[in-house]
């Protein structure tokens, strides 16, 4: 079981992860919005500025003040 840090203290299985984007685009902020609206949004920010979004196996999003090339760093060390 490899774990990863999503940020302050936050930490997520890596074999539980579909897909890291980029915060920005509309498509996905609607994905976020729709994820809070069902109760499937974890925000990890710690207040700060989301960057990136990681969608895992069971449809939850984790919101991510880290840089999605920081995250895919500590996926592939």
């Amino acid at each position: 079981m490899e774990i990863i840090s999503v940020g302050f203290g936050n930490f997520v299985m890596k074999s539980r992860i579909v897909a890291i984007i980029k915060v920005g685009s509309l498509p996905i902020k609607k994905i976020k919005e729709e994820a809070i609206k069902k109760g499937k949004c974890i925000d990890v920010t710690g207040g700060r500025k989301a960057k990136s979004i990681i969608v895992s196996d069971s449809g939850d999003i984790i919101v991510s003040s880290l840089s999605t090339d920081t995250i895919k760093e500590r996926i592939n060390s």
